[in-house]
């Protein structure tokens, strides 16, 4: 590079703000926050697991079985500790017309509106990450604007080597059609690292590097490699998106700053490592509405995104202490929540008074848990 573009690209990186304050639209994009576990099966819908923020998915499949996992094997002398780790355990034998294997990250629309989409201003914006694959090839990036007219912008990169750390830089140009991205608690961009794509998803049709109105034949156009076809694992880490066409180094944010992103969409509770059931932290605080139905209010901090889901490992994973006395749960229902707490029921054998107040354990220190959604 010459010193006069070197000079013209240091001004566009002043131009965009892009040296101080937050850059990095992703969460998590360094893979620190795994509050579902280190490790989960993929099964063969859209699902979040284990790394917080990215789904994974393996549509269709036949034979395939894999799991998503946060990894300790990292690019060197980058800064990161973990990845995300796509793990082919049982290769799918043959990609049939149907079939569909990614990973996926969302954003929320109201932290895009800088981006200006659908205007005469839209901005262009920076992807930057480093990937590992087991299989060499063409691989694709399927970006989709997900409100008003539903877009795509389709890209192409390639792995050289196989399993070696690679960095990607890809700029999209802003997309000036589509109706913009609403200003909502809903996901405004999706972005989509195709793994095996079968020709419903690539199937001629639409033009790389270029915005475009979505189409499923369109989303992965040119995309060649099969990284299920054999067992092996696809790594991910240092995931940025930035506004501008300049790559900047990776923003390092604290775990607790990324924790806190994090719980906007998924809050978990579990036992604690390395307790006695018997001796197990306390986790809610209860009422006795009617000796069978334990009462618990619950503020979220900080507040989510929407108003949440329950989740749960088993009911009889958690006990109630409430008149001198341990009682199994039987069941646990949300009756009500909002973005800032939520009300639900621990239901129980009859037991105590009326009006008693109790508290409730994990008793399954291992593997129990309790957990409020509200992932886009």
């Amino acid at each position: 590079m010459t010193k006069a573009a070197e000079l013209a690209k240091m001004g566009e990186v002043l131009t965009n703000s892009q040296i101080g304050g937050r850059r990095n639209l992703i969460i998590n994009g360094a893979m620190q926050v795994a509050q579902r576990g280190t490790s989960s099966a993929i099964g063969g819908g859209q699902a979040y697991h284990s790394v917080d923020r990215f789904i994974a998915q393996a549509f269709g499949a036949d034979n395939f079985s894999g799991t998503l996992e946060q990894s300790t094997t990292v690019p060197s002398g980058q800064g990161f500790s973990n990845s995300l780790k796509y793990n082919i355990a049982t290769a799918e034998s043959a990609i049939d017309a149907n079939e569909l294997f990614d990973i996926r990250y969302k954003i929320e629309a109201q932290d895009l509106q800088q981006l200006a989409n659908g205007t005469s201003s839209a901005k262009k914006i920076t992807l930057s990450f480093w990937v590992r694959s087991h299989v060499t090839g063409t691989y694709s990036i399927s970006i989709n604007k997900l409100t008003n007219t539903t877009r795509l912008y389709p890209v192409l990169y390639t792995i050289t080597s196989a399993d070696t750390w690679e960095k990607k830089e890809i700029v999209i140009p802003g997309d000036t059609s589509g109706g913009g991205i609403d200003n909502s608690n809903e996901a405004g961009f999706q972005i989509v690292w195709g793994l095996s794509v079968s020709s419903t998803f690539n199937d001629g049709t639409g033009t790389n590097n270029q915005w475009q109105d979505y189409s499923n034949g369109a989303a992965f156009k040119g995309h060649t490699a099969n990284a299920v076809g054999t067992q092996g694992a696809f790594y991910i880490t240092g995931l940025q998106m930035e506004v501008g066409s300049q790559a900047t180094p990776f923003e390092h944010r604290s775990f607790g700053e990324e924790l806190l992103l994090c719980q906007r969409y998924l809050q978990r509770f579990e036992g604690v490592e390395g307790q006695g059931s018997n001796t197990d932290g306390t986790r809610f605080i209860s009422a006795n509405w009617d000796r069978t139905s334990h009462f618990v209010g619950h503020i979220f901090s900080p507040e989510m995104r929407s108003a949440p889901t329950i989740g749960f490992s088993s009911a009889d994973d958690f006990y109630v202490y409430a008149a001198g006395s341990a009682n199994i749960v039987s069941g646990v229902t949300l009756t009500g929540s909002g973005r800032t707490g939520a009300e639900f029921v621990f239901t129980t054998s009859a037991t105590g008074t009326v009006g008693d107040a109790g508290f409730v354990r994990i008793y399954d220190h291992t593997n129990g848990f309790i957990e409020f959604r509200a992932e886009l």
